[in-house]
């Protein structure tokens, strides 16, 4: 069965709507900030002009999603699924970013489960790629049951290869993450 890459979904705290072009200007009031981008391979996307690159890369993936906080509305931050092989039943969730308001507070592991719930209905397989250099990406891996698979160099669409490295997660590993946690069967998050 094939995944659809930009549903809209939700939980408790989190909502992801497909990105519109229409949000551009939302998202880089979030982007802008240099200190999210001080860990990550490509540290200058703050700059509104580099930044306008990876959105329309961003737009054009057809994979990714614009993220609210639902309690207060505000746009939290992006993430999106890409490289989507329906052969190997393996997608990646990457290129995420987040207000420094939100890190530390829980909200990326929300919005990874609710993202690894949709993916696991269809895929074996999630992939993360995450910058060498970015300690604080890699100890957000370990906290949603991600191992380290490899080591490569990586190109994000629009840049130049850099060191990664590569995690991942199986469903069957990820189902019995969420069963020794006590939390429920994993549900489908799509609004209806």
């Amino acid at each position: 069965m094939h995944m659809p890459l930009q549903p809209v979904l939700q939980k408790e705290r989190v909502l992801l709507q497909p990105l519109t072009n229409q949000d551009f200007d939302a998202l880089y009031a979030v982007a802008a900030d240099p200190a999210i981008w001080a860990q990550h391979p490509s540290n200058d996307r703050w700059q509104e002009d580099v930044f306008r690159s990876f959105f329309a890369v961003a737009l054009e993936s057809k994979g990714a999603f614009l993220i609210f906080d639902k309690a207060s509305g505000e746009v939290a931050g992006s993430t999106r699924y890409y490289d989507y092989n329906e052969q190997e039943s393996s997608v990646a969730i990457g290129y995420t970013f987040y207000a420094t308001r939100y890190w530390g507070t829980g909200f990326n592991p929300a919005v990874k489960r609710l993202m690894l719930d949709h993916a696991f209905q269809y895929v074996n397989t999630v992939f993360f790629h995450v910058g060498a250099t970015n300690v604080r990406s890699q100890i957000a891996m370990g906290r949603v049951g991600a191992l380290k698979v490899g080591e490569m160099d990586f190109a994000p669409v629009g840049s130049v290869p850099k060191p990664y490295f590569l995690y991942a997660i199986q469903r069957a590993d990820y189902e019995e993450q969420r069963k020794d946690a006590g939390l429920p069967a994993r549900q489908d998050h799509q609004q209806p």
